[in-house]
């Protein structure tokens, strides 16, 4: 019953015009706090309150965590149930289906669909759900029942890895909320054919948000010598063969995430033409340019470099260095591509650093690309954190 939900109140200090223009955050330092809100159990559903009692929404709440409550909707008195879980889901549904002809692709995109700390990747008939905060890792259940229920799925598979859930003071368990874990999977996406794993794989298994970044790199790529750095499972080096690549060489320190990309090759039917290399990646580099190999492509999509605040320093310091031992490896008329998936690290930073490497390694270059992550991560107009892809294409001139 909504009337016997608990109450948490804003610090006469706190802004409450950010709730009510649409941030979904509240911070433990803006909360009234007493024995009683902190004994509030993670998760819990709660009334917010500004200093003078006016409602501003139904929260959920987490004690434990910086961010103390998470905006679910702006009815004080929501029924955050199966059928408001099913009703968020329906209308990110209906935004997917409308982009992609077949159902592969990210599902839920936390805050920007309405479902705070909500993770889904949807591969067919599976759907792999992460939930990064408090109240969803209660609701799971609810929330796989209500997967289910709007998109037809068999399977519903909880994956818990991922730094989001250690804020939040959850565990890393993994499982299977409804059906069975499929294992692998072939996604079809940009011409290409991936083997995601969706049992022991990295995060849910692959990285949909670079789908039009690999989209592009694949339209550079016709009769090129590619070299795909931090391939994972062959992201941009299979895009890129069925672009029409001559060759592709895919880098990664994983030895499970290359015998992934060798499996997408063959699935792709570009394996003659495919050649993996394992190995840390600035090492890698380095013997490339100690080999004289060449490349008309090469792209490097490192994990996050600078995945928090007091990390940036270190982070832009690590792309500087990316971008200074790539570049010398594109062939004069050729194409760099630098990513970056740090939050933190904002587009005129990330761009700064990867200028900067490209310049310390004595090449001239015109930046003809900026890409982000694609319209099935959409972002929270409020939340700079959900922009947190970015994609530099270089044509290097000398």
């Amino acid at each position: 019953m909504t009337q016997d939900r608990p109450t948490i109140r804003l610090r006469p200090k706190a802004n409450p015009r950010a709730i009510r223009h649409g941030f979904p955050w509240v911070y433990d330092n803006e909360i009234v706090t007493d024995r009683r809100t902190k004994a509030l159990a993670p998760g819990m559903i709660a009334r917010l309150e500004d200093e003078t009692r006016r409602p501003l929404g139904t929260v959920a709440v987490n004690p434990g965590s910086r961010i103390f409550a998470r905006l679910l909707d702006r009815d004080p008195e929501a029924a955050i149930d199966r059928a408001w879980l099913a009703a968020r889901i329906a209308t990110a549904l209906a935004h997917r289906d409308r982009l992609y002809d077949v159902p592969y692709y990210r599902l839920i995109h936390a805050e920007a669909d309405g479902l705070p700390g909500v993770i889904v990747d949807r591969f067919g008939d599976t759907c792999v759900l992460q939930p990064n905060a408090a109240w969803a890792e209660v609701l799971a259940e609810e929330l796989a029942a209500a997967l289910v229920e709007v998109t037809g799925a068999a399977n519903v598979v909880k994956n818990a890895s991922g730094r989001a859930r250690g804020l939040e003071g959850l565990d890393d368990a993994h499982g299977v909320l409804v059906g069975e874990t499929p294992g692998k999977v072939e996604v079809p996406m940009n011409g290409a054919r991936y083997v995601a794993d969706l049992e022991t794989g990295q995060k849910t298994g692959l990285f949909y948000d670079q789908r039009p970044n690999h989209a592009f790199a694949a339209g550079l790529a016709k009769d090129a010598r590619v070299l795909d750095v931090f391939s994972h499972v062959g992201g941009f080096a299979l895009a890129a063969l069925a672009g029409g690549a001559q060759s592709a060489l895919a880098v990664d320190a994983s030895a499970p995430a290359l015998d992934l990309a060798r499996e997408g090759a063959v699935a792709s039917g570009t394996a003659d033409r495919f050649d993996t290399r394992q190995g840390d990646a600035f090492e890698v580099l380095e013997a490339l340019a100690a080999e004289g190999a060449r490349f008309d492509l090469v792209v490097c999509d490192p994990p996050a470099f600078a995945p928090s605040k007091p990390a940036l320093e270190a982070g832009l310091r690590a792309y500087e260095k990316l971008a200074r031992l790539a570049a010398p490896l594109v062939a004069e008329g050729g194409y760099l591509g630098l990513c970056s998936c740090s939050h933190a690290a904002d587009l005129q930073k990330f761009r700064t650093a990867c200028t900067r490497g490209i310049g310390r390694a004595g090449r001239r270059a015109q930046l003809i690309h900026t890409g982000f992550a694609g319209p099935d991560h959409p972002q929270h107009p409020q939340l700079a954190e959900t922009g947190y892809l970015k994609a530099l294409f270089y044509r290097m001139l000398g």
